[in-house]
């Protein structure tokens, strides 16, 4: 396999500096905003393909307006969430102190149909110490399965919702923010039934959907379910598969939604953290059979419109 270590993208001053195995790339020589020419947007899109997430750092130009022009080079835009409001149409601002992150593996909004395809995070505010990310390629790990487990998976298909997650705590957190938060985020149930492993619409690729938005899987008892997510979670998160990122001032992450897992350590103690994300919309993820996901529950429209989907 030919390495893309440190490779100038043709006809685009941008280079790639490859930062593991599976999964990682830095992006140098390219100043993000809405004006970027069509061959470095193709390389950027390029990159991304192959390596899952890319970093770029020494961004500190980019506000809000030149954050969600850069987005949108990637196609149309969703809403900041589907049940939180943000006050900000496309922004969804990620903030944390106290400890109060998501300290869990995730893939962005899986609880509707119409998964996001790509997100892109600036950091706004960091933290002295702590508050790295972690993702994980989901492609990788569904390769990496053994036959046994693959015909499993290729088969499974797991109810995700907003009301539910593996990573919740026993307790309430005492934490009068943090409840109204909860409150906010599950303020209107979605539940969408996908299938564990979907057919990447523009690499082909198989990856496994999962994340501590999955409730149970379909036919499987409580048990079963916990069982068989802990099995195939494990499976994603092993090491090789990951790669993280020392946030900076002035970093962006672009990652594909379609292939990753991530997940923000909450490793800052009472310090504040504040990340802003815009999320790129995506269509309905696809069975290897042909069969997209269905909705259970909720009506995610008003979030993301597949209608403007360039196809």
């Amino acid at each position: 396999m030919t390495s893309t270590l440190d490779r100038p993208l043709a006809t685009s001053g941008a280079t790639v500096h490859q930062l593991g195995g599976r999964i990682g790339a830095r992006i140098d020589g390219v100043r993000l905003g809405g004006d970027l020419d069509h061959a470095t947007i193709a390389a950027v899109r390029d990159a991304l393909l192959r390596h899952k997430v890319v970093f770029l750092r020494g961004q500190h130009h980019l506000d809000e307006a030149g954050h969600q022009a850069f987005a949108e080079t990637f196609g149309p835009l969703t809403t900041a969430h589907p049940t939180v409001d943000t006050g900000s149409g496309r922004v969804f601002k990620v903030t944390a102190d106290k400890g109060m992150a998501a300290n869990a593996w995730h893939t962005d909004v899986t609880f509707v149909d119409r998964v996001p395809a790509i997100s892109v995070l600036r950091a706004v505010h960091l933290p002295p110490y702590g508050g790295n990310t972690v993702w994980a390629n989901t492609v990788a790990a569904y390769d990496a399965l053994p036959a046994s487990l693959r015909a499993l998976v290729d088969e499974l298909w797991a109810v995700h919702t907003n009301s539910y997650d593996y990573a919740q705590r026993d307790e309430e957190s005492e934490e009068p923010d943090a409840n109204y938060t909860r409150a906010d985020f599950a303020s209107q149930i979605f539940e969408t039934e996908h299938p564990v492993v979907r057919v990447h619409p523009e690499t082909g690729e198989r990856s496994l959907v999962l994340g501590h938005f999955v409730k149970n899987f379909t036919g499987l008892n409580s048990a079963e379910s916990i069982a068989v997510f802990t099995l195939l979670q494990n499976r994603i998160t092993r090491l090789e598969n990951t790669i993280r990122w020392t946030w900076q001032p002035g970093d962006v992450a672009v990652w594909d939604n379609r292939a990753t897992q991530h997940y923000a350590v909450a490793d800052f103690d009472t310090e504040y953290r504040e990340m802003a994300r815009i999320t790129v919309a995506g269509d309905v993820p696809v069975g290897i059979d042909g069969r997209p996901s269905r909705v259970l529950k909720g009506n995610a429209e008003a979030y993301s419109r597949l209608d403007e989907l360039i196809s």
